[in-house]
């Protein structure tokens, strides 16, 4: 059976490769490999969320699938005061994130192993995103939504990227029947950037 980007141990040969790309007015870069999501390019949908989400410098931040880091490093940048703990169940991918955080020289990011959100169930973030696993599925992807809200302080924001074709309206509908607020903060080539607020 071929690796997902979601299975807990890739056995892909390892194909090693170097991004360099400008996240939010600053340069990064970012070791990938076979494996991983989106190994030869920041994709669209994660590079969207990352130039549309807003946070505070002193925001605790969970990102939730974060591959090999870009959205949770970009951010991590930003929030000099704060923190970014970065999960994915993919090992590889979470060797990846860690190496990529030292290499960005970001010291405020802590990177796990994580089904879902199951490592931090116990812990309550400002903010919490994530680029879902759609090809896990819907049940996955209302999961991470659930387990999200369970995670958030009061006042606390969901962002999410999502593509309409692969469930942005079903996404969205399941946000609203848990959040008190349920924003799109704006859409580009048939993604969508949901921002769900903890009112309720």
């Amino acid at each position: 059976m071929s690796d997902h980007y979601y299975t807990p141990k890739p056995v892909a040969a390892h194909d090693l490769r170097m991004i360099r790309q400008s996240l939010r007015g600053r340069d990064f870069q970012f070791v990938t490999d076979a494996g991983v999501f989106s190994k030869n390019a920041i994709d669209f949908g994660s590079r969207l969320l990352i130039e549309s989400v807003e946070v505070a410098e002193d925001a605790k931040v969970l990102d939730v699938g974060c591959g090999y880091g870009p959205i949770g490093i970009a951010v991590a940048a930003e929030v000099s005061l704060g923190s970014v703990t970065m999960i994915d169940i993919n090992e590889r991918a979470v060797e990846l994130a860690r190496e990529n955080a030292r290499r960005n020289g970001l010291a405020n990011v802590k990177v796990m192993q994580s089904n879902m959100l199951e490592q931090v169930l116990d812990e309550r973030f400002h903010c919490i995103l994530t680029n879902p696993p759609i090809r896990a599925g819907k049940a996955v992807v209302h999961q991470i939504f659930e387990q999200a809200y369970h995670c958030l302080l009061p006042s606390g924001q969901l962002w999410v990227v999502i593509q309409k074709k692969q469930g942005a309206p079903s996404a969205k509908l399941k946000l609203e029947e848990m959040f008190g607020q349920v924003e799109e903060i704006t859409k580009d080539k048939g993604y969508r950037i949901f921002k769900a607020t903890k009112t309720v």
